[in-house]
């Protein structure tokens, strides 16, 4: 299937993989002017993704370590919880820790080339998603054909493109996975409910525990989801009135994450009531708190009501905070900069997320992509557009779930989901989302405060040609003299005082780390 795919490919695309490069320097595909800035991993061992992870007493316990380098590599893991052990061959930890706390263990990973060690906190209490969420999602380019077959080949895909090296962890079903009351397609329709009341999936699902055992097995998380309403957005059968058991299923069926979707909610709740916007949400995470397994609770209800002031209290651990960004496949760039820019800055909603809950601007539009006419086709982002979207959501510690085409990814895409040092900034233990600092016209500087006492900052140029962004230190914050370095190239660019400038290209970014020289 893979090597058709390859001999499939149009010429634009060969050309972009055998122009890819290992080294710092811009590669150009000449017929479509992608440049790959990030470079490839080192053979050496290195140990990527999210530092510090948080599970429930008594839940089952599932997380691999991501590492790059030649293959294969052998893991070790010192310092693990009584009820934890890890997979020396695979690096996945599992079992379960009864006793709650927080254990500092150190994670090593060899190879033929040499090892790397670095720490790796597990905190056993209350709270999940101590850094966002990372993964994949079907709807952007599946929409309603979405099938097990099409999520056991993403979990497949996550793996030998090497996402799941980089700390991609969740492959979630959206919507249509549920049973269509009233279609004549015999593959969507069927008893909507067992004899308990459980939910039931439709005939493109026919095993459900099976699926979700097949991602497991890959080191993965299995996500679902639902709506509180009567029907998904899709008109498929949803939980209202049944969301005891349609948890109890979900548990029973082994999965880790419910996007909860407000659709039809609108029939029973009145969205101009915060009693009714939060209703669902605070019910709907009570039920799963009585269950020994861990499942994250993303609530998708647009923004409404200002959620991001009361997402975290009624149980979210993520919540969009506005309408599809590809609701309109043409619109996907206009919504990028007003929802994604403009929502943030306007409602300071960094001062609304961390640890447990976060901002969710919608998912990664990135590769191929459906446009809602039958057909798959690329991101109508422009290159630089792309890297802007990647860049910002790890400012603003958004979830990054990609929702492209992940059977499909060329290495420009797949180079601008796996930067390991912008993944890092995505996933700072910290947990302080990033804001904006200045703007001057279409020119925009962004900060984010790490935990190693560093910054991230991004030069935005949201203008129709190139231009000058400058990073001025009183609007960052800091002083003296600052080691800069250009996080998609991995390369350092020197040391500087006072302010720092780059040409920024138009709807591009220049993301960058500052670090005090001591």
């Amino acid at each position: 299937m893979k090597t058709n795919f390859i001999k499939s490919l149009p010429a634009f695309m060969l050309i972009s993989i055998m122009a890819f490069s290992c080294g710092n320097e811009d590669v150009r595909n000449e017929d479509n002017g992608r440049i790959i800035l990030t470079p490839k991993p080192g053979p050496k061992p290195r140990i990527n993704g999210t530092k510090i992870f948080g599970v429930r007493p008594g839940s089952p316990f599932l997380f691999k370590i991501p590492a790059t380098g030649t293959k294969p590599i052998t893991f070790e893991v010192a310092g693990l919880p009584q009820g934890l052990s890890c997979d020396p061959a695979n690096g996945m930890i599992t079992g379960v820790i009864e006793t709650p706390g927080e254990y500092k263990t150190l994670v090593k990973a060899t190879n033929s080339e040499g090892s790397a060690e670095r720490e790796f906190r597990i905190v056993c209490g209350n709270q999940l998603a101590l850094t966002p969420h990372m993964g994949w999602n079907s709807w952007y380019v599946w929409e309603n054909h979405i099938t097990d077959s099409i999520m056991r080949a993403a979990a497949d895909a996550m793996v030998s493109t090497g996402m799941i090296d980089h700390g991609y962890m969740y492959v979630n079903i959206d919507d249509c996975w549920s049973v269509k009351p009233g279609s004549d397609d015999p593959s969507l329709a069927g008893e909507p409910r067992d004899k308990d009341g459980k939910i039931n999936s439709n005939g493109r699902f026919p095993d459900m525990k099976g699926m979700t055992d097949y991602i497991h097995s890959k080191g993965l998380k299995a996500g679902t989801y639902t709506s509180p309403g009567e029907l998904t957005c899709a008109g498929h059968v949803a939980a209202y009135k049944f969301e005891e058991q349609d948890i109890a299923r979900y548990v029973e069926w082994g999965f880790d994450f419910l996007k909860y979707d407000w659709c039809s909610y609108s029939k029973v709740g009145n969205r101009e009531v915060m009693e009714d916007l939060q209703r669902p949400y605070i019910q709907i995470s009570s039920i799963m708190n009585k269950h020994k397994r861990d499942i994250i609770l993303n609530l998708c209800q647009y923004g409404m009501g200002d959620v991001w002031k009361w997402g975290k209290k009624v149980g979210g651990n993520s919540w969009r905070t506005a309408g599809d960004l590809g609701g309109s496949f043409e619109g996907i760039a206009t919504a990028l900069f007003r929802d994604g820019f403009d929502v943030y800055s306007n409602d300071s909603l960094h001062l609304y997320a961390g640890p447990g809950g976060w901002n969710d601007p919608d998912y990664l539009l990135l590769g191929y992509l459906s446009n809602w006419k039958g057909q798959t086709v690329p991101t109508p982002l422009t290159p630089d557009e792309q890297y802007t979207q990647v860049s910002l959501w790890s400012l603003v510690a958004a979830p990054l779930i990609f929702s492209g085409d992940i059977s499909r990814l060329d290495e420009f895409t797949l180079s601008l989901l796996t930067n390991d040092e912008i993944i890092e900034v995505d996933q700072d233990p910290l947990g302080k989302p990033g804001f904006r600092v200045a703007r001057n016209e279409d020119r925009e500087v962004w900060m984010r405060n790490l935990e190693d006492g560093s910054i991230a900052v991004g030069l935005f140029n949201r203008g129709e040609k190139t231009a000058e962004v400058t990073a001025e230190w009183n609007d960052l914050g800091i002083s003296g003299k600052q080691a800069v370095r250009d996080l998609w190239r991995q390369n350092d660019e020197g040391s500087f005082s006072g302010s720092y400038s780059s040409e920024v290209p138009a709807h591009g970014v220049k993301m960058l780390r500052f670090s005090s020289v001591k």
